[in-house]
């Protein structure tokens, strides 16, 4: 495991490693053990996109592994301005110890790899996003116990978040279903390989996507960068929504998944949310523990 571009490059088994550090990791800071695995080491943060959890996750994990985390917006580098992203990165593997890049082109990321000398970690593409993927199955396995033979449904926009569901839930051994309108389905080369590769369905069909599922996500019907996009969408997706009818096609102990921000109302009710809340939250707080994992497999 050289970088953190998307999860089809990792095996089952360095998913399983990640989780298992994270677990420990979370275990350690909840008891107040110390943990300075990288200790004087850098991280730089390119955000062409802006970012809550993100920032504030990668930040605090590299303090809290005694290392140092960079902001760099690309609106403050030379790559905001036109610099090549390949010159970019063979500077900065010249100054830090890996960089986390938020942005939009996933071949940006896979250029940033090939040319520079040092770790690279996706934090958000528009094809991929590995880190939350992996907070989430952590958070599935903490309340499940097992991923092997659970079946995980995500309702809604195909998009990034839908196309690294499928590929970690397949991976890990679940059964994935994935509800969207026809013209919003995921990647289609992740869904042929997920059909080749483990239980995989993608449907318009709401009810026989979320019959008997263990584990209900969901995302925003319009991701960042889809603004001038949302009416259309809005319209689209109006049933695509987890409230009490599809609850109850579920099972009776499903938990409910959302990567946040969430619309209430729109892709979620506000009764169903607060109901999960807390499986959301800590989802949402397990970015910080598997993304310190990562951290250390790449930067230790």
């Amino acid at each position: 495991m050289k970088h953190l571009l998307k999860l089809s490059d990792l095996t089952p088994e360095e998913i399983t490693e990640i989780l298992n550090l994270a677990d420990q990791l979370k275990y350690d800071k909840k008891n107040g053990i110390e943990h300075k695995y990288l200790k004087d080491k850098t991280l730089g943060m390119i955000f062409r996109k802006a970012s809550t959890r993100t920032r504030v996750s990668f930040e605090v994990g590299m303090y809290q592994l005694g290392g140092n985390a960079l902001f760099l917006s690309s609106n403050d580098l030379q790559i905001g301005r036109g610099e090549e992203t390949a010159d970019t990165v063979r500077v900065l593997s010249r100054y830090l110890d890996g960089i986390m890049i938020r942005t939009f082109e996933q071949s940006e990321v896979e250029v940033m790899a090939a040319a520079g000398s040092i770790p690279i970690i996706n934090g958000l593409t528009d094809y991929a996003h590995p880190c939350q993927v992996l907070a989430d199955l952590m958070t599935i396995r903490e309340y499940k116990g097992t991923l092997q033979g659970l079946k995980l449904c995500f309702i809604g926009d195909g998009n990034n978040m839908a196309n690294s569901l499928i590929v970690g839930g397949i991976k890990m051994g679940m059964a994935v279903s994935v509800a969207c309108p026809k013209s919003y389905q995921p990647d289609a080369d992740i869904m042929k390989w997920a059909s080749e590769n483990g239980d995989f369905v993608c449907t318009d069909d709401i009810a026989s996507a979320a019959r008997d599922a263990d584990v209900l996500y969901t995302d925003v019907w319009a991701s960042m960068g889809q603004e001038s996009e949302g009416n259309a969408r809005r319209e689209a997706f109006i049933n695509y929504c987890i409230d009490d009818k599809v609850m109850g096609m579920a099972k009776s102990d499903a938990i409910v998944l959302h990567c946040l921000p969430a619309h209430k109302g729109e892709e979620i009710t506000k009764d169903v949310f607060d109901a999960h809340a807390d499986e959301i939250f800590d989802e949402a707080e397990n970015r910080l523990h598997a993304q310190k994992a990562v951290l250390v497999k790449l930067l230790g």
